[in-house]
């Protein structure tokens, strides 16, 4: 199936200029790939020769040869009269006899000249994989409208994937008007590869390095949102200690990676396992977040407020939003198309779970009351993995907090327009994804998320190594099983030693990197206890790891790792169950910081952006690709934000530091905000970014939307469901957290499941617990569920206790 689908969503597509469109390179000795590119000679089907009628949906259309031509006698016209979805295009005929061969990993000059009565125009490509034949491969470039004047476009491809032989290319049009399209180029990129180089050790130049910085965070944040400036917003709240929330103690902090300062920050409200998301205008949305503790005896549980507030990066304050219509302690928070940000999940005010979808309206700045949001009464669970899609719907990818999963297959398409819900298959063990990390793969466009390793702390088994990947862009998606993660040591309390058998992670973090890959780090194998030390990066092209240097610090529960604007990874946090903190602070270069110099963006025409946009930007020499990667707003493995949007470039003839920008059209795939703006060359070393913010006119309504959105997942097979009874909450035990309250306080988690290596005495419960530093356990209450106070004394794992067994 070819093609797209209109959202609703917000759009605005911008006007390009003739000046901003450039001639790509013609070296001499250049061929064109393309067979009767200017469609002179006369083929089948009333086509020219080696090109094919093409489209799919429900519109009117028609397809002519007419004699408008820029050159030569003939010229393609494709017209639709009416469209309610869909689209049409004259493609480069799918065979082996007309479409282009073309190298993996090579890159293509693309080039036509156009007319178009229409905004709705993009240039398209397909591409024939040896094993799976034709498919889509991704859009390149919204044309301008040019109704009267023959106006060139030219725009180089990404690198072509591994296993594709031939491509095929044409003009998509999805909007009512016509575009007639002639003298048709394609020419392979000859630029060098700079020559490799190392600026460091042979180890870094393999690996990249770990510094842990001398200066520590001075809060015991768990929650880090990049902000705009460059500077890292890191929320404490109470950070998960019970004396600090007695005593009314919130904190945050903003770091300046520049400088290497922190600024301590008024904190109004107990923003402990709060949501948040950058806005449009670049300021964070941070929601719910601890009311109150669980009780001492373990039958009240944590409990989430309704507060809300807006974080502004230019003051540094935190300004009271109208309140959510539930609490979601453990939020979900995604941002729309439009600018609105959806919430779902978490606990309410009386520990039960919610089931009430929040929606913050962009346009009115205020959470929209529940008559005004569509609700399915479904329980999410807690931070469920909510990712945007490219036409507007939301995938639950299966990572999420706390037990088991959602019932089903672990997955789903959340629709939010029909208020559906569909299963999607293939998560394994979707009951030991606790704590996992999900990720949408760079870049955006290929809608492929990569699921990595969980657990779960009812039961408290070893951490997994799977990783699962999904192409949202199948008719029918489904997970398949991608390759393990790499193994590392585990440190039980005596010391690290090498993880065996299945032996994965829990708690790890996945972090976008401006070369196209994904790093991931950190983790544990068991509840809030026994951290694996283990770094490597993923490559979404060859679906495979690479292990890297290892961070020395340990990063479990409450810990997070998020890209800096020069590239750098930084890591924070970890809150053992004992309730201690680390406050060290990791930061990692990847290799390609020791792989030579850096390319710069030298110029910035313009860093206000606008969907369907060409920006230029200048170079100091030739780069491959350029993308737009959102910073992070990360917290418990969890950023479902997090997204890397590839820029197809369009090149000048003065030798590759003039580079004009192809920006989506769709919002879905880039929502609305601020982004960091990285160059990289061909040997995968990316510039220093620059800050970019990209948004339409906030005139434009959903139903103003004109993107070039596709057919993807749209057929899904799985059970659907539409909104159930509805109801106050989902019933959720106050052990939720795995931890058993009967022992210490509140942020000292004494396991309720111990891992299944532990005998069930209380001699070898209470060597786990010496091993991972408890210290001393006051038995709260009379009960005793685990046997740790034989002799009843009120403190759990005394001398007596151990000798009783």
């Amino acid at each position: 199936m070819r093609t797209g689908r209109r959202t609703a969503a917000l759009l605005a597509v911008g006007a390009l200029t003739a000046g901003l469109l450039l001639t790509a390179p013609q070296p001499a000795s250049a061929a064109n790939l393309i067979t009767n590119p200017g469609f002179e000679t006369a083929g089948a089907d009333d086509m020219p020769h080696c090109w094919e009628k093409s489209g799919w949906g429900d519109n009117d259309f028609s397809f002519t040869t007419t004699s408008d031509a820029h050159s030569g006698d003939r010229a393609m016209r494709v017209e639709l009269t009416r469209r309610a979805g869909g689209d049409r295009k004259a493609l480069i005929t799918e065979s082996a006899a007309c479409a282009p061969v073309v190298s993996p990993g090579g890159q293509y000059d693309l080039g036509l000249w156009y007319k178009s009565t229409t905004p709705d125009a993009s240039l398209t490509l397909f591409r024939h994989d040896e094993t799976a034949g034709w498919q889509y491969w991704t859009d390149l470039k919204t044309l301008d409208m040019q109704p009267a004047a023959w106006t060139e476009a030219t725009v180089r491809t990404p690198e072509v994937p591994a296993g594709t032989d031939r491509i095929s290319w044409g003009v998509s049009v999805y909007g009512t008007g016509a575009v007639t399209t002639d003298d048709y180029t394609m020419e392979q990129v000859t630029e060098p590869v700079p020559e490799p180089g190392c600026t460091g050790t042979a180890r870094e130049c393999a690996d990249g390095a770990w510094e842990v910085l001398p200066t520590k965070n001075p809060v015991r944040s768990m929650h880090s949102v990049v902000l705009h400036n460059g500077k890292v917003l890191l929320i404490a709240g109470s950070g998960n200690s019970e004396e600090l929330f007695e005593a009314g103690t919130f904190t945050s902090a903003v770091y300046d990676p520049e400088e290497g300062t922190y600024a301590i920050v008024p904190t109004p409200d107990d923003m402990f396992c709060a949501g948040h998301v950058q806005l449009r205008d670049g300021r964070v949305l941070v929601m719910s977040g601890n009311k109150g503790y669980p009780s001492a005896d373990g039958t009240v549980g944590y409990q989430g407020y309704r507060d809300s507030y807006v974080f502004d990066p230019e003051t540094e304050t935190y300004t009271r939003t109208d309140d959510m219509n539930d609490g979601h302690w453990y939020p979900s928070a995604t941002i729309l198309g439009n600018g609105d940000v959806i919430s779902f999940g978490g606990l309410r005010e009386d520990s039960t779970g919610s089931v009430t979808a929040d929606l913050w309206s962009d346009a009115e700045q205020r959470w929209l009351p529940m008559n005004r949001v569509h609700q399915t009464w479904s329980y999410w669970g807690l931070y469920p993995s909510m990712i945007l899609m490219q036409d507007g719907r939301l995938f639950y990818s299966g990572s999420h907090v706390f037990g088991n999963n959602i019932p089903g297959t672990g997955s789903a398409i959340y629709d939010y327009g029909a208020n559906t819900v569909t299963e999607v298959p293939g998560l394994r063990k979707k009951d030991e994804r606790d704590q996992s990390a999900s990720v949408l793969l760079p870049p955006a466009q290929d809608q492929k998320v990569l699921t990595l390793g969980g657990g779960n702390i009812d039961s408290n088994p070893d951490a997994n190594r799977l990783t699962d990947i999904i192409d949202l862009k199948e008719a029918n998606p489904s997970y398949v099983a991608g390759p393990p993660i790499p193994q590392g040591t585990v440190d039980h309390g005596d010391g690290p030693v090498p993880q065996t058998g299945d032996q994965g992670k829990m708690y790890l973090s996945a972090v976008l990197l401006p070369d196209g890959k994904v790093l991931e780090t950190g983790g544990g194998l068991h509840n809030r206890a026994d951290p694996v030390f283990e770094t490597s990066v993923f490559d979404p092209v060859s679906e495979t790891f690479d292990p890297v240097a290892v961070d020395p610090e340990a990063r479990g529960y409450h810990s997070s790792a998020f890209l800096l604007p020069d590239g750098r990874v930084m890591t924070t946090g970890d809150n053992p169950g004992n309730g201690s903190w680390n406050h060290s602070v990791s930061v990692y270069s990847p290799p390609y910081l020791f792989q030579g110099e850096r390319p710069v963006i030298t110029s910035l025409i313009d860093s206000e952006w606008t969907y369907g946009d060409t920006q230029r930007i200048t170079v100091d020499r030739p780069i491959a690709k350029a993308e737009l990667i959102r910073p992070a707003a990360v917290t418990h493995s969890s950023d479902p934000n997090q997204r890397f949007v590839d820029l197809p470039l369009s090149v000048g003839e003065d030798g590759g530091t003039t580079v004009d920008l192809n920006v989506t059209s769709n919002p879905d795939l880039a929502p609305p905000g601020w982004y960091m703006l990285f160059a990289v060359d061909a040997a995968g070393v990316p510039s220093v970014a620059e800050w970019v913010h990209l948004q339409g006119p906030a005139a434009l309504t959903a139903k103003d939307a004109g993107a070039h959105v596709h057919d993807f997942a749209g057929a899904p097979e799985g059970k659907v469901t539409g909104p159930g009874k509805k109801r106050a909450a989902q019933p959720v035990p106050p052990t939720v957290s795995g931890c058993d309250r009967h022992y210490g306080s509140a942020n000292v988690c004494v396991p309720t499941a111990f891992p299944a290596e532990v005998a069930a005495t209380a001699a070898a419960r209470c060597a786990w617990l010496e091993r991972n530093d408890y210290g001393t356990l006051e038995v709260n209450g009379r009960d005793d569920p685990l046997r740790l106070d034989g002799n009843r004394d009120g403190v759990a794992c005394g001398k007596g206790d151990v000798r009783r067994g």
